[in-house]
């Protein structure tokens, strides 16, 4: 018990510090390899191509980064809780695993007693629920669209920097594999190596996010949390599938959409037990 908590501790460090140390690393490939590289030309120093696609970057990179931290400002913590957990903190269940009532849960990573709980996200640090869920699966929204979009720009840059074609689909699926031979017999450098990695981070993060985020929000539209799922609870709610996702997007969802702004509004106590008594 003891060494799994000091893996999922590790793992609630590690993973913020990855996450921080790719998104240093596709700011440095986009604005000193990519822009420079497919969109200017010489003798001009500034194109109309050149500040569509960094506003479009910036604005895809400014509001995952904007979610991400409005996730950890808005943790779904329930204040004021009263409520004793059902065992011990230290008990050998997993961590999802101490349920209390009007679906309340008690993390035993963020040794708090949680308002509708979904999950631990270790790449936050923090759990979460019904208070930042909607900031959650913005963040997963942007996070994809990020990193697919820097696909495609990596893409275009070894086309043009190493006249590498991607007009055949096997191209990308054997450039991993022929980019490590040719690294370790000094055929190519190890930045191309390490921008031919990148390219299957950026779509292996780029899909996990999109399948994530539609998880959740399906989830989110049935009135269930992962954690019910994962129990194979099925939750009839009272609710319709509307009312469910006012209930974590907020009245204002529409700017919600394109601003890392707060849009979801405080319930009270009486509103969040209404909410939650099918738990």
């Amino acid at each position: 018990m003891i060494i799994r908590m000091f893996k999922l501790r590790l793992l609630n460090a590690v993973a913020p510090a990855y996450f921080f140390s790719a998104t240093a690393v596709t700011f440095i490939f986009h604005f000193c390899f990519f822009i420079p590289t497919i969109f200017q030309s010489p003798g001009i120093s500034l194109r109309a191509s050149t500040v569509i696609h960094t506003a479009v970057f910036l604005y895809l990179m400014l509001n995952a980064l904007g979610n991400y931290v409005m996730t950890i400002k808005y943790p779904a913590e329930s204040a004021n809780e009263t409520v004793i957990p059902a065992c011990s903190v230290d008990c050998s269940d997993k961590i999802d695993a101490h349920y209390l009532l009007n679906g309340r849960h008690f993390c035993k990573l963020c040794k708090k007693v949680i308002l509708r709980r979904d999950h631990h996200c270790f790449f936050t640090g923090n759990c979460i629920g019904n208070k930042n869920m909607r900031y959650f699966i913005m963040f997963c929204i942007y996070t994809s669209c990020t990193c697919l979009y820097s696909l495609v720009l990596g893409v275009a840059f070894l086309t043009v920097e190493y006249n590498i074609s991607f007009e055949n689909p096997l191209t990308f699926l054997t450039l991993l594999p022929l980019s490590t031979g040719y690294f370790f017999l000094g055929v190519i450098s190890g930045l191309q190596f390490f921008l031919v990695l990148m390219l299957y981070v950026w779509l292996g993060i780029g899909l996990v996010c999109a399948g994530f985020c539609c998880q959740q929000v399906l989830l989110v539209a049935r009135g269930q949390t992962y954690c019910q799922m994962k129990r194979g609870q099925l939750v009839e709610s009272c609710s319709s599938w509307k009312d469910n996702l006012s209930d974590v997007f907020g009245s204002h969802w529409a700017v919600g959409l394109f601003l890392p702004v707060q849009t979801v509004e405080a319930f009270s106590g009486e509103v969040a037990a209404h909410h939650h008594k099918h738990d």
